[in-house]
Formats: C-alpha cells, sequence, structure tokens
C-alpha cells in the first residue's frame, strides 16, 4: 500500500529543493483533495509518484477539537481509509491522531533519517540547517537528537 501525505512535509521538502527524497524513500505516495489545494502555491504540478485521491466517504474524517486543518484531516481519513502502510505528517496534534487510529506516523525529520539510512544522501544537516532556514520549526534538543540519530555529530 502507498503513503498518504499531508501538505506540510511536502512543502518543508519543496522549500529546500529536496523532493527527491519522497520516492527514493517512499516510492509513490497518495494525497487527498484539500493537500493537493494547499501545496499548489509550492508544488504547481504534482510528480509523477504522487496521486490523488479523493475519499470515498465524508464520514470517515476524524473528529478533533478544530485542531486539525483540512489537509490533515483529509489524509488520516484516507490513509484509515485505504489501509495505507504510514502517513506522512508532521503537526503534532495530527501525529497524535493518526497514532490513535493505529496509523503508522512518518514525519520530515523521518524521512531525511531513512533516506540517509538507505544511502540516498551522505549526510543530513545541511536539509536541516535549510529547514530551520524557512522557518521548520526544530528545537535546538531536537536537532542534535536526529543529527545523533543520524550518525552525525551534534553541534
Amino acid at each position: 500500500m502507498p503513503i498518504v501525505s499531508n501538505s506540510s512535509p511536502l512543502i518543508a521538502l519543496a522549500r529546500i529543493q529536496r523532493l527527491d527524497l519522497v520516492p527514493a524513500v517512499l516510492h509513490s505516495i497518495l494525497i487527498p483533495p484539500a493537500v493537493a489545494r494547499e501545496i499548489e502555491p509550492s508544488i504547481p504540478v504534482l510528480p509523477a509518484w504522487g496521486s490523488v485521491k479523493a475519499l470515498s466517504s465524508q464520514r470517515s474524517l476524524p473528529k478533533s477539537r478544530g485542531r486539525l486543518g483540512d489537509g490533515e484531516r483529509e489524509a488520516i481519513a484516507l490513509a484509515i481509509e485505504i489501509g495505507a502502510d504510514a502517513v506522512l505528517i508532521d503537526e503534532r496534534a495530527a501525529r497524535r491522531v493518526a497514532e490513535q487510529a493505529g496509523l503508522k506516523v512518518i514525519g520530515t525529520l523521518g524521512l531525511l533519517l531513512e533516506a540517509k539510512r538507505a544511502g540516498h544522501v551522505t549526510s543530513i544537516r545541511a536539509d536541516l540547517d535549510k529547514l530551520v532556514e524557512t522557518s521548520f520549526f526544530l528545537s535546538p534538543q531536537l536537532y542534535d537528537h536526529v543529527l545523533r540519530m543520524a550518525g552525525e555529530h551534534a553541534s
């Protein structure tokens, strides 16, 4: 089964010009229509490794206390509906909802780590630095932790 993606990881990777890592690590992704609308300013044409898939029913959208955006809600619902292997999502509230629904969650940082483990990149430090420069929230502790997980020396 493919991976379903929310907009924020795709936008973050587009900003640092690393969308190439998505097919290298995940092969292909599905996105719901709300995510397609959200990424359009950053990714006007969806690459061949991505496809838009509509939900068969709006009833499957997760209920939340207004903390999830349309893209997050549709991505989680689509992942549940198709029995996806995982959902690519970064926001903490959305990750919690996805995990509570029994989904495996991968984030932008997890994708970078997997790219390093698989040999698609030799270092993730430059990509982490670029993410921080584009306003991607990454605490100094998490930055150091991810570098250690990648086998790179923290700053």
